[in-house]
């Protein structure tokens, strides 16, 4: 499946109907402008996504927002705060008909509202979460988790594993995919021309020359120096990095993304400068796919307290490296006219099946106007 370079839309699935999943997609589709508005396919339910469209903006769908309704789940199944079967089962529907249209080359990006992986598992998602099913689905071989944010980028070595299980998951061939998955995505998405790859130890001190653990010597002092030989000049890669001054080094500035070894020592310093603009980039698929870097919240879904910020960001990169790639790959995102039913998802269209033309520059990062929510309303930035 290679990368389709005259798709312009880019497809939104609505996560846990339970979650806050449903009031931050509201609360980024009344934001957009039309041009934007007019790419996006939501993978929903449209009765839940109606209701906060109501909370959020006191209003209903706009006329040029596309739905795929998937039409089985009842209010009652989606109640805020409290999860069920049924909204467990949505989930993962929702996700698959994305995989489909992503497959029939319909959608050149996806943005991923939060799932409860609890939750999915026990409707049948055999994957510790969405990285691993997209790879899966989209026959990636190789992916990796980024977080970008304007102040720090990492990427995962290890994701969802037990911190007792990481030494003996990392491997020199994992960890030099992940350095040259970051910088292939650093030249080809950011624009940077020489990316300052830094790689985290994992021990204090970066292992203290091994009197606080060999994994700097046995594993990632080797896994640097292939991943030199790999890029050569086209990249610069330092480490092992002592890890209580890595992060703030590369929030000053010295390196251009960080490689974590392990979930909480990358997503703690990223959410802590980052929380509300950073976004979850997966590398390696043959699409676009973000995410904001939050999960279900169930303790706040419904109370108005949820912040759409992350998702919003995530949407805003999605269109901008739709558009990039799509200049790269030698086509544009403009001009795409697509036949009603071809997304391949075999639910409904809520309107008519047809992409629209929009100009790719403005519908990228500027192309994104913020508003506040009117007053009383469900979801706030």
């Amino acid at each position: 499946m290679g990368y389709p370079p005259h798709v312009e839309t880019i497809g939104i699935t609505l996560g846990d109907p339970s979650g806050i999943g449903p009031e931050i997609v509201a609360h980024a589709l009344g934001d957009l402008e039309p041009a934007v508005r007019r790419r996006l396919l939501v993978f929903c339910d449209r009765t839940i996504l109606e209701r906060a469209m109501a909370q959020v903006w006191g209003r209903g769908l706009d006329a040029d927002i596309r739905v795929l309704d998937r039409g089985g789940l009842q209010a009652d199944q989606a109640i805020p705060g409290r999860p069920s079967p049924a909204g467990a089962a949505a989930q993962v529907a929702y996700l698959e008909a994305a995989i489909k249209a992503a497959q029939s080359n319909t959608i050149a990006g996806l943005v991923t509202a939060p799932i409860a992986k609890h939750q999915v598992r026990a409707a049948g998602f055999g994957f510790p979460g969405h990285t691993e099913f997209l790879a899966a689905r989209l026959g990636a071989p190789a992916v990796a988790m980024m977080f970008a944010g304007p102040r720090l980028k990492v990427v995962l070595a290890t994701v969802h594993l037990p911190l007792a299980a990481v030494p003996a998951a990392l491997t020199i061939d994992g960890l030099v995919t992940k350095v040259v998955l970051a910088a292939t995505a650093l030249r080809a998405d950011f624009g940077v021309a020489t990316p300052r790859v830094g790689v985290v130890g994992l021990n204090p001190h970066a292992g203290e020359g091994g009197l606080f653990g060999r994994e700097e010597i046995d594993v990632i002092a080797p896994a640097i120096e292939e991943a030199r030989r790999r890029l050569g000049a086209t990249a610069v890669v330092d480490g092992p990095l002592v890890p209580d001054a890595a992060f703030r080094d590369a929030v000053g500035g010295r390196h251009d993304v960080l490689i974590a070894l392990y979930h909480d020592q990358g997503l703690i310093p990223v959410k802590l400068v980052d929380f509300e603009e950073s976004v979850n980039l997966t590398l390696g698929l043959p699409i676009v796919r973000t995410s904001p870097d939050h999960g279900v919240a169930y303790d706040i879904a419904g109370t108005g307290r949820a912040r759409a910020g992350s998702f919003i960001a995530a949407l805003r990169l999605a269109v901008t490296l739709v558009d990039r790639r799509a200049a790269a790959a030698g086509g544009s995102a403009k001009g795409l006219r697509s036949k009603p039913g071809s997304d391949g998802s075999g639910w409904s269209r809520s309107r008519g099946g047809h992409a629209f033309a929009s100009d790719p520059h403005r519908a990228g990062a500027r192309g994104l106007t913020i508003r506040t929510a009117p007053a009383g309303s469900r979801c706030r930035r």
